[in-house]
């Protein structure tokens, strides 16, 4: 009987050995695959953002080239009045730009030939370039001054290494004559790479080298500051009510089953809602940044919702136990210690709907915020455009130069993305208490 309680227990022991060590390996096995999840992620995000980096650092340099352009009055204002604003805004700079070019590079403007090819080193915008500096400056008529003018997408392109030299001439964008006109500015320091400061004060070109982020950047600050004055207060009073006034029974039950059924609604639904209620109905303006900011607001008001609940509830019972004990209202209560004690976790929520917000194309290419819009918008109600639909918009154009400016922008975005979630990940830091 002895023989057979210790085989028996011979016999348990190593099954139940056999059975950890095949535990033991299925836990590491577990651990493994989190680990190479881990990896993988790291490893697409780490190719993301090295594609998007590799493909715009370049668009935050922009090829220009240094001309000696003599304002001369003949072409500015030839009447001599310095009053004749409409006859300075509509001289002919173009030529003033041009003229300059063909003396720097020996051209004989005779011959046609060569008169184009010099052309299509310079950018279409010089035009406007030195109109502002006259009507900023009208002490310039009639001088010579060295003007940095922006050079051509081609010319820009064949200085960043998009065109490539090795390329025959038959097949490249630049010819052999360009590629010599573009050598000798170089070589003589007329010609240079520096910083692009027209991608985030310039409104939208049909050429890429003028084409910026000035109104997208304007509009989606209008939008937003929308969003920030009609969500947040909606959305944090919305969750008060459901968590310290609304009654335990079924009706607030069905509000909480709706709202978080709508954080979860696609976003073009709710660009097919402001098209109907805030377009059709109402008949505000078409690409508005106060539409925009109205059919985001739409958007974020679940999320506030949620997050804001969900702080709300973190609060101790006994805190309000406390208050209501020592006499306090329930307005004191809420004020004074509710709110104060879930401020962390309804600015982090707000923080993460407006990243959420600001990232949205969908809901504004319904509403028709895709306007080609060349001036800053002032108020609300003008037309304007968002970051996320400028890149959308880049990317569907075929020029070479809005390759670059897609991902500059992108990259833009990104960073205030990052920005913002690092704030909301630094306030939930700060200001979070442990119970």
């Amino acid at each position: 009987m002895t023989d057979q309680t210790a085989s028996l227990a011979s016999f348990t022991g190593d099954e139940a050995r056999k059975k950890l060590r095949k535990r033991h390996r299925a836990e590491r096995r577990f651990r493994m695959y989190g680990v190479a999840a881990i990896l993988f992620a790291l490893a697409f995000l780490v190719f993301l953002f090295t594609s998007i980096f590799s493909q715009g650092w370049s668009a935050f340099l922009q090829t220009s080239i240094k001309l000696p352009v003599e304002f001369s009055q003949d072409v500015i204002n030839p009447s001599g009045n310095p009053d004749a604003e409409e006859e300075i805004f509509r001289a002919n700079y173009v030529k003033l730009a041009r003229t300059a070019l063909y003396k720097e590079l020996g051209v004989d403007p005779e011959v046609r030939k060569e008169r184009r090819a010099a052309n299509e080193l310079l950018s279409r915008g010089v035009d406007v370039q030195l109109r502002d500096m006259v009507l900023r400056d009208p002490s310039i008529v009639g001088k010579t001054e060295d003007v940095w003018l922006l050079a051509s997408d081609n010319a820009d392109a064949l200085l960043k290494g998009s065109i490539d030299r090795e390329t025959p001439s038959d097949r490249r964008a630049v010819s052999d004559q360009q590629v010599a006109w573009i050598d000798q500015l170089v070589d003589n320091g007329d010609m240079k790479k520096r910083f692009n400061t027209g991608l985030f004060l310039n409104g939208a070109s049909s050429s890429p080298e003028t084409a910026g982020l000035g109104v997208a950047l304007i509009g989606s600050f209008f939008m937003m500051l929308t969003v920030v004055l009609l969500a947040v207060p909606l959305g944090v009073c919305a969750a008060l009510y459901l968590e310290e006034y609304a009654p335990k029974a079924r009706s607030p039950d069905t509000i909480e089953v709706n709202i978080n059924n709508l954080a979860a609604v696609p976003s073009i639904v709710f660009g097919l809602l402001g098209l109907a209620v805030f377009i059709n109905f109402f008949g505000l303006p078409r690409s508005a940044s106060l539409v925009g900011g109205l059919v985001l607001t739409l958007m974020t008001l679940p999320t506030i919702i949620i997050t804001t609940r969900a702080a709300i509830r973190a609060v101790p019972p006994s805190i309000r136990e406390a208050a209501l004990g020592v006499g306090a209202s329930k307005m004191q209560l809420i004020g004074h210690h509710v709110l104060p004690l879930s401020l962390p976790g309804i600015l982090t929520g707000t923080i993460i709907g407006l990243v959420q917000a600001l990232g949205e194309t969908a809901p504004l290419l319904m509403i028709g915020m895709v306007a080609f819009v060349v001036e800053y918008p002032t108020t609300p109600l003008e037309p304007a455009t968002g970051l996320p639909v400028q890149i959308y918009m880049w990317a569907s154009s075929a020029e070479r130069g809005f390759v670059e400016r897609t991902a500059g922008a992108t990259m833009v975005l990104l960073a205030f993305l990052i920005v913002m979630n690092s704030l909301a990940v630094y306030l939930r830091n700060r200001f979070e208490r442990k119970w």
